[in-house]
């Protein structure tokens, strides 16, 4: 039997189970006797994961759930060899329903042709919708859901006790999770839910990158404050709610007046 290394009571994070780096952040949540798996990653990874939790002697058939906490690729292309392996439930918010269910490439980055990215998305049936406010039980642990959109429209947190599961809502060193219309990014939204993590009295985050981190809340407002930025930003195109500085050139070239330089 391998020796199970908790990051906290009742979680494993598979990749320091592992030793080394298996992709997304993986938890394993143990409720005792029943357990559910918290972004399951690449495909690639799932045997080893299988393997990992078997060796740790948890029985595969005492896991409730394959919890999704949103539909990028890198989060849940292994979900439908996972649903195979461990005859588990799928759960994820509805919005991210459509991707899941379709294997939408486009939605969930598993194919950026500009960057060479292309990978495939295997559709699985998402069995649970998980709808904010939620509470799922498994075993011992009552996980509430957090509906926390902006990265993408169906992003999830989780929160039981002291520890809030933040996905790409944000990390360590205050980044967060890609923002790009494409693939359904909303700063306003993203800026709510950062405010409503930041609000909560959980002493720990927990992301799905990235190591594991104690609260701060300066670090969360500043990360808001330059959310706040982007929103006024052409770097963030369509994804950005409007640019004054094209609206201060547009009454320019409406009132006939032309830029002064400095000698």
């Amino acid at each position: 039997m391998l020796n199970r290394r908790y990051l906290f009571p009742n979680v494993i994070e598979l990749n320091y189970q592992a030793g080394r780096k298996l992709g997304v952040n993986v938890y394993l949540l143990d409720g005792g006797d029943e357990f559910a798996v918290l972004d399951i990653g690449y495909e690639e990874a799932v045997p080893e994961i299988v393997d990992l939790i078997r060796k740790m002697d948890f029985n595969l058939t005492k896991c409730k759930y394959l919890i999704a906490t949103h539909a990028d690729a890198d989060h849940v292309q292994g979900l439908a060899r996972a649903r195979e392996l461990f005859k588990s439930r799928v759960a994820a918010h509805p919005l991210a329903v459509p991707a899941i269910e379709a294997g939408d490439v486009e939605t969930t980055f598993a194919r950026i042709t500009a960057q060479g990215i292309d990978m495939p998305m295997p559709p699985v049936k998402v069995d649970l919708a998980l709808n904010d406010g939620d509470v799922l039980t498994i075993g011992k642990l009552k996980l509430e859901v957090w509906h926390t959109p902006g990265h993408t429209p169906g992003q999830l947190s989780f929160k039981t006790g002291d520890l809030l599961f933040v996905g790409d809502n944000i990390y360590k060193d205050g980044c967060v999770g890609v923002i790009d219309a494409h693939h359904g990014s909303d700063i306003p939204a993203f800026i709510n839910s950062l405010k409503r993590i930041r609000g909560d009295d959980s002493k720990y985050l927990l992301p799905s990158h990235g190591p594991a981190f104690a609260r701060d809340d300066k670090q969360i407002k500043k990360t808001i404050d330059r959310l706040v930025q982007y929103q006024h930003m052409a770097d963030f195109g369509t994804c950005a709610v409007d640019w004054p500085l094209l609206d201060e050139w547009e009454k320019d070239v409406l009132s006939g007046k032309l830029p002064k330089f400095k000698d």
